[in-house]
């Protein structure tokens, strides 16, 4: 009977009173795609990192292809045969494609010998594997999609035989993700075994054989893909029931609450990030917003937000807002009814060794409910505010004492949206809103979105998950290159239309 190409028996490991994993086993058949999926906190990066040699197992053993093996560090990874392409990309960008796969693993102190031998191995890799890109081009003039194919390309060349593959569509278009599970799926018929870690159910049911949940740093279940559903698997994930699907009744917009004309960003180096901006949105209504992040997006929410200066025109229930002078900050854009929850809740939502209150307390300090008298805060009013609003989001733990730090991304992300929902904006504008949260958290949040919708007000979502666009959009307006390429009602469009707009091609042609 042939042996497991990789398996793992009895792994613990903890970071000093946290149990990331607990007498972990896994056993991995050779020439398959076996998925790992779970919370956010459940330890599958924990567990990834052990056998790619970035940590060191308390306990528990390693086997590759039978044999116990030790991995102190990734140099005895690679020597294993096993090789990782991260979430975020390992390569230097001024380097062409070439330099990176070579980077690491020349055979000497000459160059030109490496890079001879690499761009024949190279050529017989594309062929094989059908990973084509040229192998002079410079990393930063390639598409995200085209880097990631060099990361696979990279353990390619250094012989893995086993590959991990960490949330592999983040940042990738619907046909870029689509073009990766062909390779996949081509590598796994070539014999290579596939871990492959991510959130996205659909993808686990598309392309995996096997997948494993993880929950609290143990692992549950290991199942047949063909024998379980995705309701299933989010249930083993949380442990209980949970609504993958958003419910929501047709929206009724009333009157337009933002406007926005011709808006212009040129950033410090003279780059155009907003070229032309025009939108609106009515109350009661979310127009969500589409593309592979680095397009735009980011930059359309500081402006809107208050974080940065731009050109154009910007009107809030009819009010043309200052986006040059000294009122064009996020304090005055709250005054005029515009909440934020920023695409990154540690850096720019939470300062994350204050306390839960004192964070639900940022920007709305000034607020009536928290004065004692125009020079002191009432922080007793401050705290009891926290502990309504971290039981009406389920919050865990319900501590407005403990610092941001302390909780998990998921909670940290509920602080942030509860903080702004709670404000009563006319205008909520919502980066990012389930980046890293789990599904419990997820199913949560979008259920107070829906809801600050139905109660009349205006919503701008900004999401480079398709499916969460989609979902809970009411219409989609898709961002390339600064510019918004075109827009569309989601009952009347599907993931390859909005995927080809994604990627710079309108009604069928180049853009």
């Amino acid at each position: 009977m042939t042996s497991p190409a990789i398996e793992l028996k009895g792994i613990s490991k903890a970071f000093g009173p946290v149990q990331a994993n607990k007498d972990i086993s896994i056993a991995v058949q050779p020439g398959t795609i076996h998925g790992i999926i779970g919370e956010n906190g459940a330890g599958k990066s924990t567990l990834m990192s052990i056998l790619y040699g970035f940590y060191k197992a308390d306990a528990g053993e390693i086997f590759i292809k039978g044999q116990k093996t030790a991995i102190p560090d990734s140099q005895a990874a690679i020597a294993a045969g096993i090789g990782m392409v991260f979430q975020h990309f390992k390569l230097v960008q001024n380097f062409t494609v070439l330099e990176n796969i070579v980077l690491g693993a020349e055979d000497g102190a000459l160059l030109r010998p490496s890079l001879g031998k690499a761009r024949r191995e190279l050529r017989r890799l594309e062929q094989e594997y059908e990973l084509h890109v040229d192998p002079d081009a410079l990393i930063e003039n390639l598409s995200v999609g085209h880097q990631q194919r060099v990361e696979i390309l990279k353990a390619l060349y250094r012989q893995a035989n086993i590959l991990i593959l960490d949330e592999p569509t983040g940042v990738l278009t619907p046909t870029e993700a689509d073009q990766l599970f062909r390779i996949l799926a081509r590598l796994r018929e070539e014999g290579k075994t596939i871990i492959l870690i991510t959130h996205k159910l659909r993808e686990i049911m598309d392309i995996t054989d096997t997948v494993s949940v993880m929950r609290r740093g143990e692992m549950t279940a290991t199942v047949k893909t063909a024998e379980t559903s995705p309701e299933q698997l989010a249930e083993l994930m949380v442990g209980r029931k949970v609504l993958l699907r958003v419910e929501k009744a047709p929206a009724r917009p009333g009157k337009t609450v933002l406007e926005v004309e011709d808006l212009q960003v040129t950033d410090d180096s003279g780059v155009e990030r907003l070229k032309g901006i025009s939108l609106n949105i009515r109350a009661g209504e979310i127009l969500g917003i589409a593309g592979v992040a680095g397009n735009g997006q980011s930059e359309l929410l500081e402006v809107l937000g208050g974080v940065s200066a731009a050109q154009g025109t910007i009107r809030v229930n009819g009010a043309e807002i200052d986006l040059t002078g000294k009122h064009s900050d996020g304090q005055s854009r709250r005054a005029r009814g515009i909440a934020h929850v920023p695409e990154d809740r540690q850096s720019e939502g939470l300062i994350m060794d204050f306390q839960a209150w004192e964070n639900v307390g940022f920007g709305y300090h000034h607020d009536p409910a928290y004065q004692k008298n125009a020079l002191f805060m009432d922080n007793a009013a401050l705290r009891a505010d926290t502990a309504r609003k971290m039981e009406k989001f389920d919050v865990r733990p319900p501590d407005p004492s403990l610092p941001a730090k302390n909780f998990s991304g998921g909670n940290q992300q509920k602080i942030v949206v509860a903080r702004e929902i709670e404000c009563n904006p006319d205008l909520l504008l919502v980066g990012q809103p389930t980046r890293g949260v789990d599904i419990g958290a997820i199913e949560f949040i979008h259920k107070q979105i829906i809801a600050l919708r139905d109660e009349g007000k205006a919503i701008l979502l900004v999401s480079v998950e398709l499916d969460e666009i989609m979902s809970l959009s009411d219409r989609i307006a898709v961002m390339f290159d600064g510019m918004i390429m075109g827009e569309r009602l989601p009952e009347d469009t599907n993931a390859q239309e909005l995927g080809l707009l994604m990627a710079g091609v309108a009604n069928g042609g180049a853009a």
